[in-house]
């Protein structure tokens, strides 16, 4: 009798696992979905006035050449219109249709057209150039059927996906792929989380859906890799961040995100050690903003933020997208690592939208310069000219680096140009204040230096370098 009990078990286990594996088996057809998703998505055309300078000559002078400028002026200006494609889909019975902003961005005039042939013009509620999100109002009293968004946290890799849009003018072209990668980031834009896909997607997919299996939008389908045409290699921007910049755009017509006040950059395996950090994590702040939100809490540069709003910082580019997502005004509990402990600071988020941005100015010649041996560089004294030409604070003191030999620790890791005001967390003014410290460290166990310098860009940095 147990026997036959353990069998009947063994049986029922086998069935249902089976079912659960087909159910994770390739879908006998998209059709279906296919079908209900078709009428929400949106083919995108825009017109936009480009003016040219024609040449009346019957022949062109070499790029350089003193006769382009001397002649340019008999040109006469031509204007003509250009046409661009995209995708988009309907978020709201009322009409309102979510794509990218590079899609629409400086056009005249927007036509969007539906699968089934109708189109209607379409005026922009709002768009945000820093995520490449807009938001348009079709021009008409109808009622359309919307599409929901889905949690794009949930999405794992190799999950199935169906991208629908408008690639090279085929409007309602479906193609299907999996999630090939999370987390991706290109260098598009300032914030960057996007999901990698293998559905095939093409020029004028940009601003399409990309939908998970029950019909939700867990993505907007932004770029590919390559130029020549899909490669089987798409990003989308994940549903969750996306839907935080549409509602503020549909709510405001603008964005709201919150501000630190602080440049940071990453923690190294050499800052670490010497911070005495367990490892290399979180955001080591660089420099703070005059009457930023962070300077008015007391944050000060050099500090390690660890964690933000109960969030972990394990990464320095994870900061940024979790402080531009948190609610402007809020107050927010910022752990933050400091002469080698811990400790917490509460900080009232400003709005990025209304901060200023740093200024980079102009580089200086050089004056009477000096090698430092033992790191294999030529430095000289920063000057009046070199505080004001580069817009630094007035009591900047440091030294420039004129030259870095090929074989200087240095090399790599600094470039010439850069100022050196710190080094092991004592102010240089003079060569002799960085000689001295250069030569205790390499009498010491670690050997590793720690220098705080104003790159070429005139940002403020934090350097650990090893000395042999």
């Amino acid at each position: 009798m147990i026997k036959i009990k353990t069998l009947i078990i063994t049986i029922l286990l086998i069935v249902s696992f089976s079912k659960n594996s087909i159910s994770k088996e390739i879908p006998a057809s998209f059709a279906d979905l296919a079908e209900k998703l078709m009428p929400s998505v949106v083919n995108i055309s825009t017109t936009t006035t480009v003016t040219t300078q024609s040449n009346p000559f019957p022949f062109q002078f070499p790029p350089g050449s003193p006769f382009e400028d001397m002649f340019k002026e008999f040109g006469a200006p031509q204007e003509r219109k250009s046409s661009a494609l995209g995708s988009g889909f309907i978020i709201d019975e009322k009409g309102i249709v979510i794509t990218n902003n590079h899609v629409i961005q400086d056009a005249e005039d927007i036509i969007v057209r539906f699968n089934d042939e109708k189109e209607f013009n379409a005026k922009v509620i709002g768009a945000d150039p820093l995520s490449d999100i807009a938001v348009l109002q079709l021009d008409t009293k109808e009622k359309f059927k919307p599409v929901k968004f889905g949690n794009s946290d949930k999405a794992r890799i190799g999950d199935w996906v169906i991208a629908i849009g408008n690639p090279f003018g085929f409007g309602g072209t479906v193609t299907s792929g999996i999630i090939s990668a999370r987390n991706r980031s290109l260098g598009l834009t300032r914030y960057e989380d996007y999901i990698q896909t293998d559905a095939s997607i093409n020029s004028g997919n940009s601003g399409g859906p990309l939908f998970d299996m029950n019909g939700d939008v867990i993505g907007i389908n932004t770029a590919i890799l390559g130029r020549s045409g899909s490669i089987g290699i798409g990003f989308a921007i994940p549903s969750n961040s996306a839907k935080i910049v549409i509602d503020q755009l549909v709510e405001f017509g603008e964005t709201k995100r919150g501000w630190l006040g602080v440049r940071i950059q990453d923690v190294t395996k050499e800052i670490a050690e010497v911070e005495n950090l367990d490892k290399p994590r979180g955001a080591l702040v660089a420099s703070v903003a005059s009457n930023s939100p962070s300077e008015k809490a007391g944050v000060k540069a050099g500090d390690i933020i660890l964690e933000f709003d109960g969030k972990q910082i394990q990464e320095m580019k994870q900061l940024p997208a979790i402080v531009a997502k948190t609610k402007v005004g809020k107050k927010v509990n910022v752990k933050i690592w400091r002469n080698k402990k811990e400790i917490e600071k509460n900080i009232i988020l400003g709005r990025l939208e209304t901060s200023e941005d740093f200024k980079v100015s102009e580089k200086n010649p050089p004056l009477k310069e000096t090698s430092i041996e033992n790191l294999k560089i030529t430095v000289r004294e920063i000057t009046k000219d070199d505080i004001n030409s580069r817009n630094l604070p007035n009591q900047t003191s440091g030294l420039v680096i004129t030259q870095i030999e090929n074989d200087s620790p240095l090399n790599g890791s600094i470039e010439a140009n850069s100022i050196i005001v710190e080094a092991q967390k004592k102010k240089i003014r003079k060569v002799n204040d960085l000689d001295q410290v250069v030569k205790q460290v390499l009498k010491s166990n670690q050997k590793t230096i720690l220098l705080v310098i104003y790159n070429s860009q005139n940002q403020r940095r934090y350097i650990g370098i090893k000395l042999d």
